[in-house]
């Protein structure tokens, strides 16, 4: 119970303050693309490294899949872990809509191409984030103690190319919590799809790449 309550923090936190960015930067514009991408950045690394230990601050059903898949995470785990984290992900977009009423988007993730191409990024984008999640984490001491502050490089890095694009999602509820919350969910498939394909993927490369 305490990995279960743990991951629904870290995730509250995730969506509150990555999507609470956009949306006071959308109303206030001080923020900045680049103070979005930073806030990403560090929310994720600063999770990983309070909840890191306790629950493994997955934060993302596309990571929790995917660990499960190559025997890195409990498959009797991944149901209680995917409860917790949309209950994470739409407590925080609902205090967020009570917040700013007036916001018509919360976050939510939407292509600002043809549909293709935002799949495709977010394919790549999760594809790799898994990648260093992986390399990281079952890597040697010396990385696995840098892992957080690499991964949450890795998303900062992204939603700052990729943001203007794609909105740079690599998360599922990420995408579904502010989506629904706001009644924008026309292009939510995509995100939902891509993303965990993407870090599916990256699990099958990683088990290969391993291989002796």
């Amino acid at each position: 119970m305490k990995r279960y309550v743990a991951e629904t923090i870290a995730t509250f936190f995730l969506i509150f303050c990555g999507t609470g960015a956009m949306v006071i930067n959308t109303e206030t514009g001080v923020v900045t693309h680049t103070g979005v991408a930073a806030a990403w950045g560090l929310i994720v690394a600063i999770m990983i490294f309070t909840y890191g230990r306790v629950s493994g601050a997955h934060m993302n059903p596309a990571v929790t899949i995917a660990l499960t898949v190559v025997q890195l995470h409990s498959k009797k785990e991944v149901i209680p872990y995917l409860f917790a984290q949309v209950i994470g992900a739409f407590s925080a977009s609902l205090l967020l809509q009570q917040l700013f009423p007036e916001n018509e988007l919360l976050g939510a993730s939407l292509p600002q191409g043809s549909e293709m191409q935002s799949f495709i990024l977010e394919f790549i984008l999760t594809f790799m984030l898994m990648i260093v999640i992986l390399m990281t984490s079952q890597g040697r001491k010396f990385e696995q103690y840098f892992a957080p502050v690499a991964i949450g490089a890795t998303v900062g890095l992204e939603a700052l190319y990729a943001g203007p694009i794609s909105n740079a999602s690599m998360n599922p509820f990420r995408s579904l919590a502010p989506a629904v919350v706001s009644g924008h969910t026309e292009h939510l498939w995509l995100y939902l799809v891509a993303t965990t394909t993407g870090a599916l993927v990256a699990g099958f490369y990683w088990l290969w790449q391993r291989e002796d």
